[in-house]
C-alpha cells in the first residue's frame, strides 16, 4: 500500500538522501527493533505462556516466511527448535 502523494514522497527523499549513510542505517535499525518488538507484544498478547523457543519461529514465520521455500523453510524451523 502506498497513500503518499508523490510530491511528498519526492520531499522525503530528498531529506533521507541528506542524511549521512550512517544516520540512515541507524533508522533502519531502529525501525526494525521497533517492528520486532511490536510483533512480540502481538504474539506475547495472543499466547501469553509462549515458550521463548515457540517466540522465535513465530517471529521468523511473520517475517521471513514469504523468503524461503518450503524445504529451507522446514530446515530453519527445525534449528530454531
Amino acid at each position: 500500500m502506498n497513500d503518499t502523494s508523490p510530491d511528498v514522497a519526492a520531499q522525503i527523499d530528498v531529506l533521507m538522501a541528506a542524511r549521512s549513510g550512517s544516520d540512515r542505517v541507524r533508522m533502519a535499525c531502529e525501525m526494525f527493533e521497533m517492528a520486532r518488538a511490536l510483533a512480540i507484544t502481538a504474539i506475547r498478547s495472543a499466547d501469553p505462556g509462549i515458550s521463548d523457543v515457540a517466540l522465535r519461529v513465530k517471529l521468523f514465520e511473520r517475517f521471513y516466511w514469504d523468503d524461503f521455500p518450503p524445504a529451507d523453510r522446514d530446515r530453519i524451523v527445525a534449528n530454531l527448535r
